[in-house]
């Protein structure tokens, strides 16, 4: 599959590519939400001439990270798809959206975007205005891998009394990552942007400030690259750990299976890894779908794009954290000189 038919093969790949195409025309936006909540053959035909008429062409990095950050803000993985990404399902309506990821696919920013984890341009985002996170823990990974395995099983063992059909109304663990206090996730530093993470995070809480931590390996890591769908597949059948009980009803809701579903055992991967990251490329192709592996399937779940999860202490901060800070000027963010 070519990186174009890829990325709009995933449902965050179409999302991301519909907001470029309504960020390059004006009147599209308009003509996409009718078509998504009062939806028509006369008015998918409207959206999908209007995309015909869309042309796409030396997008600039900013508008690409603000168009991805609204597909991110939209990736729930526990209730069923919206309106909007029901659409982007369309055959019709994703051949319209071909040009545009062919412009996204040619753009200078992709080749960051499909780029392995840049090691020495990582950093920790601690949110400190809204609903405030701990700052980065550098040591204790082990131990944190080792309390995930332990919830995460225990939460299987609770979540036996949950019915077996998998409409019935429960909810519970959705996400498919290592996330606990003591496994730091990092995301990439950019130009005038402290972390990609500031702009690009899943269940966002509103947040406008954080308190950026830069952090570098102190040796060379042993990284696992999550660059597509494959990849995910091969880490969860060389580690698997199953998770039908508790994710039954969020993932049949959001990707309409049935099946036994799995993650990779974060404390076994460890064994072999001391971290994991998945591209911007991959984001846009793997979430949000059933992945067929051994026995099952499993999701990528609350992943933000370019983030890597550290499953060893490897990392030392470097220099000081600095404050960044949301503005009005199109939701730029920018750092805040100390006093």
């Amino acid at each position: 599959m070519d990186e174009v038919a890829a990325v709009l093969s995933g449902p965050r790949g179409r999302r991301f590519c519909a907001e470029v195409a309504c960020a390059n025309h004006d009147g599209l936006r308009r003509l996409y939400y009718e078509a998504a909540w009062n939806p028509s053959e006369a008015g998918q035909q409207r959206l999908v001439d209007a995309l015909a008429d869309t042309a796409v062409s030396d997008v600039d990095e900013h508008t690409l990270l603000t168009c991805l950050a609204d597909a991110v803000a939209h990736a729930r993985y526990w209730q069923a798809p919206d309106e909007e990404d029901v659409l982007l399902t369309d055959p019709v309506v994703v051949a319209a959206l071909r040009p545009v990821a062919q412009a996204v696919v040619g753009s200078p920013t992709w080749r960051w975007w499909a780029s392995p984890l840049a090691e020495n341009a990582q950093a920790h985002v601690q949110w400190t205005a809204r609903h405030t996170t701990d700052p980065p823990q550098v040591t204790g990974a082990a131990e944190g891998l080792r309390e995930w395995r332990r919830e995460t099983l225990e939460d299987e063992r609770r979540a036996q009394e949950r019915s077996a059909d998998p409409a019935a109304p429960y909810s519970g663990r959705w996400w498919s990552t290592p996330a606990s206090g003591r496994v730091v996730a990092t995301t990439r530093a950019l130009p005038g942007l402290g972390a990609t993470r500031l702009m690009l995070v899943e269940d966002e809480a509103d947040w406008w400030q954080g308190r950026v931590q830069p952090l570098r390996p102190v040796r060379t890591p042993r990284v696992y690259e999550v660059s597509g769908p494959q990849a995910w597949v091969d880490l969860v059948d060389r580690y698997p750990l199953e998770v039908t009980r508790s994710r039954r009803h969020d993932w049949w809701r959001t990707t309409g299976r049935a099946v036994r579903w799995f993650v990779p055992d974060w404390q076994a991967v460890a064994a072999d890894h001391d971290a994991v990251h998945l591209s911007v490329a991959a984001y846009l192709v793997a979430p949000g779908r059933a992945l067929e592996v051994e026995g099952g399937a499993t999701v990528v779940a609350g992943w933000d794009p370019d983030a890597t999860f550290w499953l060893a202490d490897v990392l030392a901060p470097v220099g000081e954290p600095v404050i960044w800070e949301r503005h009005d000027d199109g939701g730029r963010w920018h750092w805040r000189p100390r006093a």
